[in-house]
């Protein structure tokens, strides 16, 4: 079945209300710390205050001697039972022919802390507050050493002369790859007879990812068969019992089961194999004792893995009429101070080759430096590499349309891809696209052309009113495994799915996509219903539990309906198959005569048929059945490995408007349009491009994590430092779709969960830079919070100064 015929089924474009709503809004959702299993203990970490110390002494005797304690465990003891640090998924390599370096992760500190939070032990205690009570008796002596907290100063070399300042041994600069992509010498020949040329330095500020519900992690261990059992809030809990038993424990795989129940948000923050998780797994089969941790809100600033925090110049040349001839990059990121799951392909292959947008820019050059810091390690967060690159490059491009006396939109079409497939110069290929119509259909919505009497008015008021463009594309559904492989990845990128049909003609289907919020359980079922013509009522989905589900990658990069759905529609054309022959069977016709359609068989050219149901019983009932060629039973199996990423792009619009006195700034008008291909559900698109504007919003905005440079403590710890948007923050958005469905699976989706990220704060920022720039105001950085813009307006136009 291709795209266009499955976007014309029943159930395919309906706004179905989600099914998993009803145990949410009851109150029956169950997760991780819902969990209370039998003779349950809590644990509790001791963190470290320093930014970067050594470990001098650890004393325990108080701490196991309190009230409660089943153990206490310090990194000692994880050395002596062999356990590994954890492991980076994708390894880069350094221009120069070198793999990155890639220092121990110890799940426990050894010898050193190197951030503020970083693991130092582990207290196990009947209950969480006797566990709290004798963490406080854990006495570390700490020998303090000098600190590296902004990448800056990590790139600019100031801390390799500092004694004490290298965070591993192996990285005497804090240096860990340095890492390119592109043509450096024809790109440096199309600047030296470029027109025009204008450049950029900006920074990505550091997020803090924030999910509602904070990480939780039980450990359980069974004596009798030598099994764990693993729950956790996690996104992936497949790459999570593989990287934990394969790369950390030594433990056989099957040996480990892993559920991720419900789980409360994760936006990236949870794909990663974090310290906690090994611990109490490790933890629990040495004091035979359930266990279980969850992060209160403090916890969660200081150790999730955060996200951006880069420092990039970027120059672009153009020709006399504006078109692009060339881009040229160089990024400093900051991997904080150990290598997370995914950090590495972060700021390159998920970054670098976005960079040429959705324009026509024949040749760019990307050059980047990853630098340990003594932060929280920094790891994939709600579009992971492609806000990174979508920021830089929309900013830049509304510079050039302002330096060469263009529109904003006048620039972008002027660019625009308009033919497919199309070569990028950095790897990528688009499959399909229609980038002019998003622009089109965004200014119409946006009301563009009444924007000048939108501005005369907040004139009137003493006010500034600015707009700005973001264009976008983002590469989702990450594929495929064997370009990964080679660029890489240490795991596969494909996705699994289970169709098992009941007797009845009901269905259970087991993926190994990961719902954390995005709606899985309504809309794979409106996919299935709608290839097997029966009740989305009908069908149930199962995801987030090793021992149920056959295998899977999990949930990240907009990848769970183009992948984990393309994998659901190859098991159900071996359903279809199989069906067809027992349908044959039963109305005595050849396997090739039979149609199936809207839930029904019938022989082609004439009036009989049967009902899905029928053919599900007889399946399970074969006392007509073809048993000579066919086993008994309707239940398949599918592996889906992409040939290729989807491309999800959109034109954004948005409008602001500030108080020069104050530097207050208010999102006036927002406006989204997007090509995610063929949709499924509009409304849980909608859904998921609302949040990912708001977040979008809230880092243009307010969002900022922020370190002391000097101590590495961290200054924007809890919600009183570290700003969240609000709803009364946000305009009613405007929501618009164009759709070119993807051609390379058989649904033709794109993905849509993280789209609102990316999208959003370029045109924020450019729109915040559109109101400033007749006061003389050029740039700054991100978020734009009130003193930033009205320091900016004192500082560009002093005679504003009140």
């Amino acid at each position: 079945m291709g795209a266009s015929d499955f976007s014309r089924l029943p159930h395919i474009g309906e706004s179905l209300l989600r099914k998993e709503d009803y145990r949410f809004l009851t109150g029956a959702g169950q997760y991780t710390d819902d969990v209370v299993l039998a003779a349950q203990s809590h644990a509790v970490f001791v963190r470290s205050p320093h930014a970067h110390a050594r470990i001098e002494r650890i004393r325990t005797d108080a701490a196991r001697a309190a009230p409660g304690v089943l153990g206490v465990f310090t990194g000692a003891d994880v050395a002596a039972d062999k356990i590994n640090g954890l492991p980076c998924g994708w390894l880069i390599t350094s221009t120069n022919g070198a793999p990155m370096k890639e220092p121990p992760h110890p799940i426990l500190a050894q010898g050193k802390v190197r951030y503020v939070g970083d693991h130092v032990a582990l207290v196990v205690a009947q209950t969480q507050q006797q566990a709290r009570d004798a963490a406080e008796l854990v006495e570390v002596d700490y020998e303090a050493l000098p600190a590296v907290v902004h990448v800056a100063d990590a790139a600019a070399g100031t801390t390799g002369a500092v004694a004490g300042a290298a965070l591993h041994d192996i990285a005497p600069d804090n240096h860990c790859f340095k890492w390119a992509i592109g043509d450096r010498t024809a790109v440096d020949a199309a600047f030296a007879d470029a027109a025009h040329v204008t450049r950029l330095d900006l920074l990505n500020n550091r997020l803090i990812p924030n999910a509602i519900e904070p990480r939780a992690v039980i450990a359980s261990y069974q004596r009798a068969n030598d099994e764990y059992t693993l729950y956790v809030s996690n996104q992936n809990p497949h790459v999570e019992r593989l990287l934990m038993t394969a790369f950390v424990l030594g433990l056989p795989e099957h040996k480990v089961r892993v559920i991720a129940p419900d789980v409360g948000g994760g936006f990236g923050s949870k794909i990663f194999l974090y310290a906690e998780d090994v611990c109490l797994t490790w933890a629990a089969k040495k004091l035979q004792r359930n266990i279980k941790w969850v992060a209160d809100r403090s916890e969660s600033f200081l150790c999730d893995a955060h996200g951006r925090d880069h420092s990039s110049h970027a120059e672009m040349a153009l020709d006399e009429e504006g078109r692009f001839l060339a881009l040229r990059v160089h990024t400093d990121a900051n991997l904080g101070a150990y290598l997370s799951t995914f950090a590495s392909a972060v700021p390159t292959i998920l970054y670098a080759t976005l960079l040429a947008g959705p324009y026509r820019t024949p040749l760019v050059h990307v050059e980047v430096d990853a630098w340990f810091t003594n932060t929280a390690p920094v790891d994939a967060y709600r579009g992971a590499g492609r806000p990174e690159a979508t920021y830089l490059l929309e900013r830049l491009v509304s510079r050039c349309a302002w330096e060469m006396g263009l529109e904003q939109d006048e620039l972008r079409k002027r660019n625009f891809i308009t033919s497919f497939p199309y070569q990028t110069p950095v790897a990528l290929q688009y499959d399909i696209g229609d980038y002019p119509a998003c622009m089109a259909q965004a200014q119409q919505l946006a009301d563009v052309a009444g924007f000048a009497a939108r501005r005369a008015a907040s004139t009137a008021k003493g006010l500034l009113r600015g707009i700005g463009y973001s264009s976008y594309i983002e590469a989702c559904g990450i594929a495929p495994s064997n370009i990964a492989g080679a660029l890489g990845a240490r795991a596969g990128l494909f996705e699994c799915g289970e169709v098992r049909v009941h007797p009845t003609g009901s269905v259970t289907v087991f993926t190994g996509s990961h719902s954390h919020g995005q709606g899985h359980e309504t809309t794979f079922a409106q996919v299935v219903a709608a290839r097997l013509g029966i009740a989305v009522e009908s069908v149930d989905i199962v995801h987030g539990d090793t021992g149920r589900v056959p295998f899977g990658m999990g949930t990240y990069g907009s990848r769970s309906i183009s992948v984990g759905g393309a994998a659901i529609m190859k098991a159900l054309d071996k359903i279809e198959t199989k069906a067809k022959k027992i349908a044959a069977h039963l109305m005595e016709a050849s396997d090739a005569d039979i149609d199936f359609a809207n839930g029904e068989f019938s022989v082609r050219g004439t009036d009989k048929k049967i009902p899905f149901a029928q053919v599900a019983l007889t399946a399970y009932v074969p006392h007509n059945y073809p048993l000579d060629k066919l086993e008994p039973g309707l239940n398949e199996t599918a592996f889906y490995d992409p040939t290729n990423f989807t491309f999800p792009a959109g034109t954004y619009i948005c409008e602001v408007e500030i108080d020069p006195a104050t530097g207050a700034t208010r999102v006036d008008r927002f406006t989204a349009v997007d090509d995610f291909g063929t949709i499924i559900n509009p409304m849980i698109v909608e859904g998921q491009v609302h949040g990912g504007v708001a977040q979008g919003i809230g880092q243009a905005l307010m969002e900022n994590c922020v370190y002391e440079r000097e101590t590495g403590q961290l200054l924007t710890g809890s919600f009183m430092d570290y700003a969240m948007p609000r709803a009364d923050d946000f305009p009613d958005f405007k929501l618009g779709h164009v759709c070119t469905p993807c051609t390379h699976n058989s649904l033709g989706t794109k993905g849509c969960g993280e789209a609102g990220a990316i999208g959003s704060p370029p045109a924020v920022i450019n729109a915040v830079l559109d109101a400033l720039r007749p006061l003389g105001v050029r740039d700054f950085d991100m978020p734009a919070t009130p003193h930033r813009v009205w320091q900016a307006i004192q500082q560009a136009n002093p005679s504003a100064k009140t």
